[in-house]
């Protein structure tokens, strides 16, 4: 099982499978012994994930993993190695090999706890006797079964059936008995996709081939992402002072007239030549240095305020954006409650909330007046950024419109035939059991602005900026 961050808005037909949700480790092997992959280990054996339909088994430092519903099994191709001898609380590190690494922690007798670089939260995993018994046998690949995966996939983890007004049961009574024997390869990926577009959510997609591809959206969303980003990125050079820029330009900031400071960020991931969340990490902690230098936070001189410019943001890591977050509070705050579907039957039953905190980071951080700019093309984590920034002391005003509405990361996986499709599973929220998830309508901004029209792109001025300025400056906007 893989699990992924959306890294792209509507009209970028690419699944970002930067993920394995792979397994459980070992307890006292040698170090070499978890280099190789090699010597066995008293946590060995098959485990089974709370909600993520997912079956592991560990053996001999060797992870693999199987996608599971009530209707099928099938092994993930990919497998993931472990990498040196475990922590002084018995976790182990995996590595895959796309330099994804993972990490389980023993929790108590036939428990564990499963996280990933670059995600927050964790997995729970229950120690079991066998793998389901479907793992062991061959599936089959005609037509019929393929759609019955796909359907059964999203009947038994999509969370947003009601939100969005779809009958998934009614989808499959509607779809099913067009698929025969006879259909084709790309009758069968128009079917598919038929039944999970009224769906419009970034994040699902479905990938046949380079030339059949899809990935939802939301209605108004910019199709062509990359003329869209050219657009944006002259209208913003009209705007500004010269910038600095860090990540390979995913880190924008700028010093803009009044001591008021400009950052932008249009992803949270792709900072570097070197794969991997570490790497990303400790190149936009070189970034923030510069941004929330003592001088910019302490000294006479320091900001005044600060646009955060989040409109043009893809997603990708939310660890990555919680460390932008940690930059603006001297005190730890809940950024929001995680949960994943766990019942196959209830799309209301969830895994227990998990806590995600902001927590100071250390050096200096600013605590003055910040103004957040979004919109529909704020996506993925990007949104959850702009989640952890609502519990902020002071308040963050949000000024735009609002985001796109896609939160979880995604649940990749892999149809009987070799396609490969992606869905959410999990609730964002803000507080746990009765508290309020932002999935399909987004986040709304407190002061609302037109955001990347035609008119402002071609001849500005820029709105959204211009309303944060005069926040925090008290001066009227142009």
């Amino acid at each position: 099982m893989r699990r992924s961050r959306s890294r792209a808005s509507a009209g970028t037909a690419v699944l970002a499978l930067t993920a394995t949700l792979a397994a459980m480790a070992a307890v006292p092997a040698s170090g070499a012994a978890a280099r190789n992959g090699a010597g066995r280990t008293r946590l060995d054996g098959v485990w089974r994930t709370d909600g993520y339909g997912a079956a592991l088994r560990i053996d001999h430092g060797r992870l693999r993993t199987w996608q599971t519903t009530s209707v099928s099994c099938l092994p993930d191709p990919e497998t993931a190695t472990a990498v040196g001898g475990p922590g002084a609380d018995g976790s182990v590190r995996f590595e895959r090999e796309d330099a994804q690494v993972l990490t389980v922690r023993p929790d108590g007798p036939g428990r564990a706890r499963l996280s990933y670089d670059g995600s927050v939260g964790h997995v729970e995993l229950r120690r079991a006797d066998a793998l389901p018994s479907r793992c062991g046998e061959q599936a089959p690949k005609n037509q019929r079964a393929v759609f019955d995966v796909f359907w059964q996939t999203y009947a038994e983890n999509y969370p947003f059936f009601a939100a969005h007004g779809v009958d998934w049961e009614a989808q499959r009574d509607r779809y099913r008995p067009r698929v025969t024997d006879r259909t084709t390869p790309e009758q069968l990926f128009s079917i598919l996709r038929d039944m999970i577009e009224p769906l419009q959510d970034a994040h699902t997609a479905l990938v046949m081939d380079e030339k059949h591809r899809y990935h939802g959206s939301r209605p108004g969303t910019p199709t062509d992402f990359k003329d869209f980003k050219e657009r944006v990125d002259s209208a913003l050079a009209r705007e500004l002072p010269p910038v600095r820029t860090w990540a390979r330009g995913h880190v924008a900031y700028a010093e803009l007239p009044d001591r008021i400071g400009y950052l932008r960020v249009d992803g949270f991931d792709g900072y570097g030549d070197e794969p991997g969340y570490a790497a990303g990490a400790a190149e936009l902690d070189r970034a923030l240095d510069v941004v929330f230098s003592a001088a910019n936070t302490k000294g006479p001189d320091r900001m005044r305020g600060l646009v955060l410019d989040v409109r043009f943001n893809g997603g990708g890591d939310d660890a990555l954006a919680l460390r932008i977050a940690s930059r603006l509070t001297d005190r730890p705050y809940p950024a929001y409650f995680k949960r994943a579907r766990n019942d196959a039957d209830d799309p209301a039953r969830f895994t227990r909330p998990q806590p995600i905190m902001v927590r100071p980071a250390k050096g200096p951080r600013f605590t003055g007046p910040v103004a957040e700019l979004t919109g529909i093309t704020s996506v993925s984590a990007a949104e959850t950024f702009t989640q952890a920034l609502m519990g902020r002391t002071p308040h963050v005003t949000r000024i735009g419109e609002n985001t796109q509405g896609v939160f979880s990361d995604t649940l990749d996986r892999v149809l009987p035939n070799g396609w490969r499709f992606s869905l959410p599973n999990e609730q964002f929220t803000t507080a746990p059991g009765s508290g309020r998830s932002f999935d399909v309508t987004g986040i709304p901004p407190d002061v609302r602005t037109p955001v990347f029209t035609d008119a402002e792109l071609d001849h500005g001025p820029d709105s959204a900026l211009d309303r944060a300025r005069a926040l925090l400056t008290g001066h009227a906007p142009r």
